[in-house]
């Protein structure tokens, strides 16, 4: 089974306040720490646990990125991934998700996975329009937040999160799969896996090897822009009730005001 782990490197959310540049719009990723999403590294960690169920695996790390990436990618690798690949461009600075999903579906395309693995959504976008974005490029089933999954014959089945509980939802394969945050525990690399992580494939593309044109990625190809960047609005100081006696006729009153009794 060829099972595949959608990553992305982003700025440390453990060491860093993401900012946005005036000029540009975008996200300030120089001059700061960079490391794998921490929640990727939960769905590498799922990825792998189901790749030794099922036996006679792999597990490739894709991502698409600037060439400072390639340490996000040695992570993946570090941590137990088979091999990596990663599409590095100068079209592609600027891209949306749209753009983003589009690359990735190539790569997946020319690879013909059995399963695709993504978080839900990435610790600096929080978009969460990739995954879904990816299926409908490759026209293939998605399941969705998984705290759990397994494999049978030909289809997945996972443990869908909800607000009370979870679903048991199935799908044949290939799919798309998301998982949900906090489900898997992220795998510490261990000194073997660092040193073995220098030795695995590690594969670097362009646009040009994808046949993407330039035109509908990046800048030139995002179909979502940032207008303005504003401060939010300091909130309203709330209402400070005392407790002299009358402090539950004056709630009852609060309440009733507007009209939650």
């Amino acid at each position: 089974m060829k099972i595949y782990v959608c990553v992305k490197q982003i700025p440390d959310p453990n060491t860093v306040v993401s900012k946005l540049d005036p000029n540009t719009k975008r996200l300030v990723r120089s001059g700061v720490s960079l490391v794998l999403d921490p929640g990727d590294e939960s769905t590498i960690s799922a990825a792998i646990k189901l790749r030794d169920t099922v036996g006679n695996s792999e597990v490739v790390a894709v991502s698409m990125g600037p060439a400072s990436a390639q340490e996000a990618m040695r992570r993946a690798l570090a941590m137990g991934v088979d091999r990596a690949i990663l599409v590095t461009d100068p079209a592609l600075a600027g891209s949306d998700a749209l753009g983003t999903a589009r690359v990735l579906a190539a790569i997946l395309q020319k690879e013909s996975p059995d399963l695709v693995f993504c978080s839900t959504e990435s610790t600096d976008g929080y978009t969460g329009m990739v995954p879904g974005g990816i299926a409908e490029f490759l026209n293939l089933p998605q399941l969705t937040f998984a705290r759990e999954i397994n494999v049978e014959g030909a289809k997945a089945i996972i443990k869908r999160v909800t607000l009370t509980g979870y679903q048991t939802v199935e799908c044949p394969l290939p799919a798309v799969v998301t998982i949900a945050s906090g489900s898997f525990e992220a795998i510490y690399p261990t000194m073997k896996g660092i040193m073995s992580a220098k030795k695995k494939p590690f594969t670097q593309l362009t646009l040009a090897d994808l046949a993407i044109d330039p035109s509908q990625v990046g800048e030139a190809g995002a179909r979502e822009h940032v207008a303005t960047i504003g401060k939010a609005e300091a909130r309203a100081a709330g209402q400070i009730i005392k407790d002299d006696g009358n402090s539950a006729q004056a709630i009852a009153d609060f309440l009733q005001r507007y009209q939650l009794l």
